[in-house]
């Protein structure tokens, strides 16, 4: 049996790849794949908190959406009233508005009298 050695040390039928060389491939090939399973498990809790945040986000949307919602009957109340009272007496309405006026703008005087 005649084994021809190649210039490194390695056989020639072995197409250059002796024992110690293959297992420094394995030992890249295993530093690359650990490499990329920790990425992935960073990725993984990144997309699990995002999901997280996401539910949080819109569970506050829906209550936003509700305070709306309530502010907008609310509103629709005290148009209802303002509707109602303007109907009455516009002289009644005319000294209603300049009392408030008058009451905000000395609420307004004494604030800035204050600083």
């Amino acid at each position: 049996l005649t084994v021809v050695f190649t210039g490194d040390g390695a056989a020639a039928g072995s197409y250059g790849y002796t024992n110690s060389g293959y297992s420094v491939y394995e030992e890249e090939n295993d530093r690359l794949t650990e490499s990329l399973r920790t990425k992935v498990s960073a990725i993984k809790s990144l997309s699990i908190e995002i999901g997280t945040e996401v539910k949080n986000q819109n569970k506050m949307l829906s209550e936003i959406e509700n305070d709306f919602d309530s502010t907008g009957g609310l509103l629709g109340a005290t148009m209802g009233r303002l509707r109602t009272l303007s109907r009455g007496s516009q002289t009644k309405l005319l000294c209603y508005m300049m009392l408030f006026s008058l009451f905000v703008f000395f609420v307004i005087y004494w604030i800035i009298k204050l600083r």
